[in-house]
């Protein structure tokens, strides 16, 4: 069943064990099962031991995958510009908050992009949960930036307390929020659980869905005009507008930024999407068996853009737009930065920036797959998605 994927060593199969021990204990405190989205969770955050929170590389060639700032510098050099434009008009004071900072690369180009532009932020904080990530960003960030530039960044463990005006910037954030997930039987809401067989290994149950997630359910029922099949299975976020509420903390003035991989709820919820969008991914490779190997691979749910537009409108902000990754490289400049970028190297490294390039772009990579939704108040935003806005889809 695994045959393609590589075996992990003894001391990251050891690391495993002890994550699912301690998995298996909670599942056995908690009368024999716990929800799934607690299972995704303790895989992805648990401390010292879930894979955002252990020390094994995740991001980039030698990581599990590729995300579009680790392609190279293009990425965050478009976005960079966008985000600046917003900075200028807010004021001096304005600040950003990147939501999961991964490697740091994203942070260290745009700080550089923003500083030629003249359009630096009061203050650059990275709100990372996991201590092993904010060290390796920490370095990261004080060898590449300028100690003037590098003061500007903080780190945070949750988001700003007070008000703020500024910029909220979040890339393959929403996809690893822990999902609960959902499967119909005689019409009834069932919630998925994880459980322990009687062979030690972990097993899926379905047990009866609490009010909240029922609600989420029908209100997206009601929304398709349709009722979900029995057996259907698929995955919700009745927390998404809590979460971005939180994170968001108390932004006055300003704009939010995603960028994921996903559908419209249409999309989302058809008929032959019967067993829902997660997956996993361990060194470059996609698989379904979200249960093997806690804590050492990536856990992850396409995220249902309708749901983002409603928990950002809900918030209080106006929807700036949304399209495809492509569509908004493409309309913010990405390619005048290529030529700009290309002129400074020689044949080889202009080669390199064709392909990340074209990796960001073309629609069987990146370019489709991933898309773009911004929320603003007080600013517009709305410039940024003139090229290929699919808001009408939504």
């Amino acid at each position: 069943m695994h045959a393609d994927l590589p075996p992990p060593d003894e001391d990251a199969l050891r690391h495993s064990q002890l994550l699912a021990e301690h998995i298996r204990a909670e599942i056995a405190a908690s009368g024999g099962s716990v929800p799934f989205s607690r299972f995704m969770e303790l895989c992805l955050y648990a401390p010292g031991r879930g894979y955002y929170s252990a020390g094994a590389t995740k991001f980039g060639a030698a990581g599990d995958f590729v995300t579009a700032p680790e392609s190279g510098r293009l990425f965050a050099a478009t976005v960079a510009g966008v985000l600046a434009e917003v900075l200028r008009e807010l004021g001096p004071y304005a600040r950003v908050l990147e939501v999961g900072g991964g490697s740091g690369v994203f942070a260290e180009v745009a700080l550089k992009r923003m500083l030629e532009l003249d359009a630096l932020p009061d203050r650059y904080a990275i709100l990372e949960p996991s201590a092993d990530l904010r060290h390796r960003q920490r370095e990261h960030l004080q060898r590449t930036l300028t100690p003037t530039v590098f003061g500007l960044v903080e780190w945070l463990e949750r988001p700003f307390e007070d008000e703020w005006d500024g910029v909220l910037f979040a890339n393959e954030v929403v996809d690893a929020l822990p999902t609960p997930r959902f499967t119909l039987r005689d019409s009834q809401v069932l919630e998925e659980h994880v459980a322990v067989g009687s062979d030690g290994a972990f097993v899926r149950i379905d047990r009866p869905a609490d009010a909240l997630l029922t609600a989420a359910v029908r209100h997206v029922e009601q929304y398709l005009d349709t009722r979900f099949a029995d057996g259907y299975r698929s995955e919700l976020l009745p927390q998404l507008p809590y979460w971005l509420q939180a994170v968001a903390g108390g932004l006055r003035s300003g704009a939010m930024l995603f960028f994921d991989y996903g559908y419209p709820r249409r999309e989302y919820y058809l008929p032959q999407r019967c067993d829902g969008t997660l997956r996993a991914f361990y060194r470059q490779r996609m698989h379904g068996d979200v249960l093997l190997w806690p804590g050492l691979q990536d856990i992850t749910a396409s995220v249902d853009f309708t749901a983002l537009a409603e928990a950002g409108t809900g918030a209080g902000f106006d929807l700036a737009g949304y399209c495809t990754q492509a569509s908004f490289l493409l309309g913010n400049g990405i390619a005048r930065l290529l030529a700009e970028a290309e002129a400074r190297t020689d044949e080889v490294g202009a080669l390199r920036l064709r392909q990340e390039l074209k990796r960001l772009t073309l629609p069987e990579q990146m370019g489709e797959r991933f898309q773009a939704m911004a929320f603003c108040r007080d600013v517009d935003l709305s410039p940024a998605f003139l090229l290929g806005d699919l808001s009408w889809r939504l």
